[in-house]
């Protein structure tokens, strides 16, 4: 484990248009210790041509490839994470993107003893690019207890401490980055909010997000499946989540 470098996982599946801004955006970083690991999930598309030519120019980037699809993302996500070689784990989806100083601001914050978890908030932006200022904050710091209300936690913007907490999977479950996060955070410590805008979320006709009611089940399973909470604990819960998604879907 190289004690400084942040390991960024980048999850591909037939993202052509976009994958080569977001590794671009990885790039640009004004933190110069990481390394970018993409997995393509067997894209039909030219998404691994365009990060196999990538990863020939630049020797901080490796590209592993599924033959064929395995159609959950936490499948190449957990790959990355097993070759990861740094400290400190951060996601990257093919179709969004960084500002320059994400990892600067964030590796910072780990200096706090307690800190397991830095997040940031981040901009919604339309598939063609387009920034309106769409910005969705998170509190500036979240516990366990905290996270069960809701996930502030936006999945380009997080990234935890190896050292601290092991090296952390995601189940084969939907809602796989919310569930992770709170595995982390149940082992104690917080998880902190730079308190500034450090991604580009693109949301996509495809996107998860779009699809509201589906996630409604997958919360609802997490809460009971998962995290184990009684009938009434997770009413509450779920009562607090739906308020924070219906926030979330305005923007």
């Amino acid at each position: 484990m190289v004690n400084n470098m942040v390991s960024v996982i980048m999850p591909v599946y037939n993202s052509e248009c976009f994958i080569e801004e977001a590794i671009l955006s990885v790039q640009a970083q004004t933190y110069p210790y990481w390394e970018l690991i993409i997995v393509d999930d067997g894209s039909t598309d030219g998404s691994a041509m365009i990060a196999e030519r990538y990863a020939g120019r630049d020797g901080r980037i490796r590209l592993f490839r599924f033959q064929k699809s395995s159609g959950m993302p936490a499948v190449p996500r957990n790959k990355g994470i097993q070759e990861a070689r740094g400290r400190y784990i951060a996601f990257l989806d093919s179709d969004d993107t960084w500002l320059p100083d994400k990892l600067q601001q964030q590796v910072a914050l780990f200096s706090n003893a307690d800190t397991v978890i830095v997040y940031s908030d981040y901009e919604k932006i339309p598939e063609n690019g387009t920034r309106s200022n769409r910005i969705v904050k998170a509190p500036a710091s979240s516990s366990y207890g905290d996270l069960l209300k809701g996930n502030v936690i936006g999945n380009l913007t997080g990234i935890y401490d190896v050292a601290k907490v092991g090296k952390m999977m995601f189940r084969l479950i939907h809602h796989e980055d919310y569930a992770m996060w709170l595995s982390i955070l149940k082992k104690g410590g917080v998880a902190r909010n730079t308190n500034t805008v450090t991604a580009l979320y693109r949301v996509r006709k495809s996107s998860v997000s779009s699809k509201k009611f589906v996630l409604l089940f997958w919360q609802w399973n997490i809460y009971r499946n998962v995290e184990k909470l009684g009938l009434w604990k997770s009413f509450y819960y779920y009562a607090n989540y739906a308020c924070r998604a219906l926030y979330k879907s305005l923007i």
